[in-house]
């Protein structure tokens, strides 16, 4: 079976995204696993190469279907308007974000036309994305839209031996992203709970995990404390986790985060389901902030991205650490490659 085709999209050219993709080419290993191209801007990519005096040709390209990347050759199509080379790094810039954004559009419409296996991407600034018009939290939100999806989450995700124990790695699954914490228990209720923990699931199996164990967090202290500090374990939470042991999920809980993060670290569970955004990011970026990676559930489409932020106090200085994007085309290629397998499986012989 040929190498899945990868499309990296540049992010927000201010940001350290550019730095990264050019810093991960480096890696042999992610171009046994995959065939990489990116989307963005061509001389945003050859000043990321100035700048960390990688020797890489940087080869303008109309199509994916015609990218020939090799360790010194990195193809680019070019998808974002030309003024992109004058936004000053490490500034919000209203078009940086609409570069962000139509590299993003464009590698989409490529993975939903089937043009490319999945897509990879390196991160945009939310203020600069809603200063260009476009009114997303992120590129989750985004992308869900775009897919026509309304059952999606956020995994984050650490690979076996990338600080956690587990033979298929870890992966945290939230029930709610982007929001004010203000707003979190208004959002939470047992259906979405319970989609949440079935998301994982299916998410850990692609990843090779053929049981997956699912571990449920509480939402407030001590898993609320028998009611004393808040009823949503009681009302919400366990009732969604016995719904999903009775379809035949091995879900437990709910715990309290502090422990259970712990026991999950530790190999006892594959998955997590955390409440609301910190709740799971916090814990997985201490084990392992630059090789967790950012895995969209619930798309037709495969996508990965690097788990931290445009990082304006990094960018530009050839400082930014390229590690995290290497894990998520690296993930990006293993669920491409277990998504190609299952759609040949299907085909009538």
């Amino acid at each position: 079976m040929q190498k899945p085709l990868l499309a990296i999209t540049m992010g927000d050219p201010a940001g350290i995204g550019p730095e990264v993709i050019v810093g991960a080419w480096s890696d042999r290993g992610l171009h046994e696993v995959c065939r990489p191209v990116v989307v963005g801007h061509p001389e945003i990519l050859r000043r990321a190469g100035s700048l960390l005096r990688e020797s890489r040709t940087i080869v303008e390209i109309d199509s994916p279907a015609v990218a020939k990347p090799s360790m010194d050759v990195i193809p680019c199509v070019r998808a974002v308007p030309d003024d992109v080379v004058d936004i000053a790094p490490r500034n919000i810039d209203a078009r940086g974000g609409q570069a962000a954004y139509d590299a993003l559009v464009t590698a989409t419409r490529w993975a939903l036309n089937d043009e490319i296996d999945g897509l990879v991407t390196a991160p945009l600034n939310k203020a600069a994305l809603v200063e260009a018009g476009h009114n997303y939290p992120g590129h989750t939100e985004l992308l869900a839209e775009m897919c026509g999806v309304d059952q999606f989450a956020m995994m984050l995700y650490l690979a076996h031996d990338r600080g956690v124990r587990g033979a298929s790695g870890l992966g945290v699954v939230h029930v709610t992203l982007h929001m004010a914490l203000s707003e979190v228990v208004a959002h939470l209720d047992r259906p979405s709970v319970e989609a949440k923990v079935a998301l994982a699931e299916r998410a850990m199996r692609s990843l090779g995990c053929a049981r997956p164990r699912i571990g449920v967090c509480a939402l407030n202290p001590h898993a609320g404390e028998e009611g004393l500090f808040g009823d949503e374990e009681r009302t919400i939470i366990a009732p969604a986790v016995e719904a999903a042991r009775e379809a035949g999920l091995d879900a437990h809980g709910p715990f309290p985060t502090d422990t259970l993060m712990v026991r999950a670290r530790d190999g006892e569970f594959d998955a997590v389901v955390a409440m609301y955004h910190d709740q799971g990011h916090i814990a997985l970026k201490l084990i392992g902030m630059h090789r967790a990676v950012n895995v969209t559930l619930g798309l037709p489409i495969v996508r990965t991205s690097v788990a931290h932020g445009t990082a304006f106090d990094l960018a530009w200085q050839g400082r930014a650490e390229s590690t995290g994007m290497v894990e998520a085309v690296t993930v990006a290629a293993q669920l491409a490659t277990a998504r190609r397998a299952g759609k040949a499986s299907s085909v009538p012989h």
